[in-house]
C-alpha cells in the first residue's frame, strides 16, 4: 500500500512539475494562416516596385550619336533637360495648326495658352481690327512641306529659345460681311514659309512652349 501512495505521489509531483514548466515557457504558437494577395493588390504592388526600378535604374542616353558628329544646333538642344528633337518638332507642328486656325476664328482664350502675352497683344490688335471692319478669315492648312529647327538659343535666365521653319500649303480668305471674298482666292493654294520662335523656361516644372514671335 505505501509503495503504490509512493507511486500515485510521484506521479502528482511529476504532472505538477510539467504543468509549471508549460506555463512558464508556453506552448509554440501556431503558423500563421498564408492570406493569398488578390490580383489587384498584386498589380499594385508590381506596378510600385517596377515604377521604383525606374527611379533607380541608371539614365540610357537616347542619342548614341557620337558629340563630334553632331552640328553645332544639336549640340545645343542637347543642352536642354529632357529635350526630344521628334517630339518637339511633331508639337510644334501641332501648335502651328492650332494657333492658325483659332486666330483665324479669333478664338482669344486658345491663342492666350499657346502665345506669350507681348505677342497676343498684336494678335488683338488685327483681330479687333477686323471685327471693328466687320472682315472675318478663312484658313485651311492643306500640309506641311518643311519643318525643321533653325536657332537655338540658351539664355542666362534659363530661357531657351527655339525657332523653326515651317513651310506650308494654305488657302487663305478675307471676307466682308456679306460674305464676298476680298483678298484672296479659294481655288488658289499659297505655299508660305513661316519662322517662329518658341520659348520655355527650362527648369519650370511646365514642359508647355510658347509662341513669342513670327516672321515670314
Amino acid at each position: 500500500m505505501a509503495q503504490f501512495l509512493d507511486i500515485v505521489i510521484l506521479l502528482v509531483v511529476v504532472m505538477l512539475l510539467f504543468s509549471k514548466l508549460k506555463s512558464i515557457l508556453g506552448t509554440r504558437p501556431e503558423e500563421p494562416k498564408a492570406t493569398p494577395l488578390s490580383e489587384e493588390s498584386a498589380a499594385k504592388i508590381f506596378d510600385i516596385i517596377m515604377k521604383e526600378n525606374e527611379r533607380n535604374a541608371p539614365k540610357q542616353p537616347t542619342d548614341i550619336t557620337p558629340k563630334e558628329d553632331l552640328s553645332p544646333l544639336d549640340l545645343e538642344l542637347q543642352k536642354i533637360p529632357s529635350f526630344n528633337k521628334e517630339a518637339f518638332i511633331s508639337g510644334a507642328k501641332r501648335a502651328f495648326e492650332i494657333i492658325l486656325t483659332a486666330f483665324a476664328k479669333q478664338d482669344i482664350e486658345t491663342l492666350e495658352s499657346l502665345v506669350a502675352p507681348e505677342l497676343i497683344k498684336k494678335f488683338k490688335k488685327i483681330i479687333s481690327q477686323r471685327q471693328q471692319d466687320n472682315i472675318t478669315a478663312e484658313t485651311d492648312l492643306i500640309g506641311f512641306n518643311e519643318t525643321e529647327i533653325t536657332d537655338v538659343k540658351l539664355n542666362k535666365n534659363d530661357t531657351a529659345k527655339i525657332s523653326v521653319k515651317f513651310v506650308t500649303e494654305q488657302v487663305n480668305l478675307l471676307k466682308d460681311k456679306d460674305d464676298n471674298v476680298i483678298e484672296g482666292d479659294e481655288n488658289f493654294v499659297q505655299t508660305i514659309t513661316d519662322i517662329w520662335t518658341f520659348e520655355r523656361c527650362i527648369t519650370s516644372t511646365n514642359p508647355n512652349w510658347l509662341l513669342t514671335s513670327t516672321k515670314k
